[in-house]
C-alpha cells in the first residue's frame, strides 16, 4: 500500500467513526491536517531538525526535571493508602521513604532497585539522556549499592519528534550506563504527549553495609556533594534570565554520576546517606531526621551552590515545587537565625540529579571531602552536622559561629 492509499483508508475510518482513529478528542480532519497536509495517524511526519525550535523537548512538558515529581506530602498519602508489605526477605521497602528498595535474594546476594523518570529541563536529547540515566542511578549508589542493569521507560510524543530525539535520549542513558558499569536489557516505550525518561535500575549490595537513610548517629558531621540550584537555574535559563555558561555548569553537574562519593562514603565509613533530588535539599534531610530519630543542624552559608542561584531566587525565579516541598517538611524546621527568603528558596528548591548527602562520622568527614576534592568532586561540603536525639529535627542557621568545620556537635 503506497503512502496515497494508506492516507485514504485511514481518513476515511476516522471521518465516519467522527474523529480521529489515533486521537479522539481531535476531529478529522485535525488541525495539523488542515495546516501542512499532514496525517499523523498515516505515520506522515513533517520533516524537523532536532535544532529547529519546533522540535524543542521541552516544549512538550509541564513541569521540567525533578520539578514534575508528585511532592511528598501528596505521594505519602497515597502510600499510607497501601497494605504493608511483610516479607523477611524485603530489607528496605517503602516504609522508610529510602531512595531504593533492597531484597534479600539468598544469602549471598542482595539486590537494590529502584525506577525513576522524569521529564526534560533542558533541549539537547543526548544530555538529557544522560541526566535521567545518572539520576536513576543515584538511588543505587545512595544506598551502596553497585548498578548491574537497566531497563528504559520513555514516553515520547513519536509523531510530533523526529525519531532521531529517541534515539539520542536512549544512546545518551547508554552511555551513562556503560560508564557505570551497567547493562540496558531492554526498556518499555509508550506514545506520550508529554516527553519523559528514565532508568528501572537492579544493582546488589553487601548485605552488611547497605546505607538507609535511617542511621544517621549524634555526632555525624553532613557532607553535600553537589552544588544546589538546578530547578530555579533551569528555570532561570528557560525564561532568558541564565546565561548559557551558568546553564551548561548545571547540565555538566547533573550528567555526572554520583559513582566516585558513593564508593568512597562506604569505605569512609559513613551511616547514611540520601540523594537530593525533587524534595530539595531539606524534603530528604527531614526524610532522613524522622527515620533515624535525630536533629540535624545545617549552616546555611556553607552550602555549594551554582552561580546566581541567590540572585535569581531573590527574584523570584523558582518553581511551584518550592511550595510542596517546604509545606512537607515546615514542622521539622527550626530557625535559629533569620533566613533570608531567597537562601530558603534553595533550600527548598526541587534538584534534578543532585548530590548525596552523606551523614559520615566527625572524624571521618573532612577526610573524605578531601579525597572528593582530588577525584574531581570540587563542590563537595561539609554543611552541618547531627546534634542529637529527637523525633526529627532540623535547625537552620546562618553560619556555624565561624567554628572548624572539623568540629564535634
Amino acid at each position: 500500500m503506497n503512502a496515497a492509499e494508506k492516507r485514504k483508508r485511514v481518513m476515511t475510518r476516522s471521518i465516519r467513526l467522527g474523529h480521529c482513529v489515533c486521537d479522539p478528542r481531535q476531529p478529522c480532519p485535525c488541525d495539523l491536517f488542515k495546516a501542512k497536509d499532514i496525517c499523523s495517524c498515516a505515520g506522515e511526519r513533517e520533516g524537523m531538525d532536532v535544532t529547529a525550535p519546533a522540535a524543542k523537548m521541552t516544549d512538550f512538558v509541564r513541569s521540567a526535571g525533578c520539578a514534575s515529581k508528585i511532592g511528598q506530602k501528596d505521594l505519602h498519602k497515597v502510600l499510607n493508602m497501601l497494605p504493608k508489605i511483610e516479607d523477611p526477605r524485603l530489607l528496605v521497602g517503602t516504609s522508610t521513604a529510602d531512595d531504593a528498595g533492597v531484597f534479600k535474594l539468598t544469602d549471598a546476594v542482595t539486590l537494590v532497585q529502584t525506577v525513576d523518570v522524569f521529564t526534560p529541563g533542558i533541549d539537547d536529547p543526548y544530555r538529557f539522556g544522560r541526566i535521567a540515566a545518572c539520576n536513576s542511578l543515584s538511588d543505587v549508589y545512595a544506598m551502596g549499592g553497585k548498578p548491574l542493569t537497566a531497563l528504559s521507560v520513555i514516553g515520547f510524543p513519536i509523531y510530533s519528534l523526529p525519531h532521531e530525539v529517541m534515539a539520542e535520549i536512549l544512546r545518551g542513558g547508554m552511555d551513562v550506563l556503560t560508564e557505570a558499569g551497567a547493562v540496558m536489557l531492554g526498556g518499555h516505550s509508550i506514545n506520550d504527549e508529554e516527553l519523559k525518561f528514565g532508568l528501572a535500575v537492579t544493582g546488589v549490595i553487601d548485605s552488611d553495609k547497605i546505607m538507609t537513610n535511617a542511621k544517621a548517629q549524634p555526632g555525624d558531621a553532613l557532607v553535600l556533594t553537589k552544588p544546589l540550584g538546578t530547578g530555579i537555574i533551569s528555570l532561570a535559563h528557560k525564561i532568558g534570565k541564565a546565561p548559557e555558561a551558568t546553564m551548561e555548569a548545571v547540565t555538566d553537574s547533573m550528567a555526572t554520576l554520583n559513582r566516585t562519593a558513593a564508593e568512597l562514603m562506604v569505605s569512609a565509613g559513613a551511616h547514611a546517606c540520601t540523594d537530593v533530588t525533587g524534595f530539595g535539599l531539606l524534603g530528604h534531610l527531614g526524610q532522613m531526621v524522622a527515620e533515624s530519630g535525630v536533629t540535624a543542624e545545617i549552616f546555611c552559608e556553607k552550602l555549594p551552590m551554582f552561580d546566581g542561584v541567590l540572585e535569581y531566587a531573590t527574584e523570584g525565579t523558582y518553581s511551584g515545587a518550592n511550595e510542596r516541598n517546604a509545606e512537607y517538611v515546615e514542622e521539622r524546621l527550626v530557625f535559629v537565625d533569620e533566613v533570608p527568603e531567597a537562601m530558603r528558596a534553595v533550600l527548598f528548591d526541587a534538584q534534578t540529579s543532585g548530590g548525596l548527602l552523606v551523614a559520615i562520622p566527625q572524624e571521618a568527614a573532612q577526610a573524605y571531602v578531601d579525597q572528593l576534592h582530588e577525584a574531581e568532586v570540587p563542590a563537595a561540603t561539609i554543611i552541618g552536622c547531627i546534634t542529637g536525639a529527637s523525633e526529627g529535627k532540623i535547625r537552620l542557621k546562618m553560619n556555624d559561629g565561624h567554628r572548624s568545620s572539623t568540629r564535634r556537635c
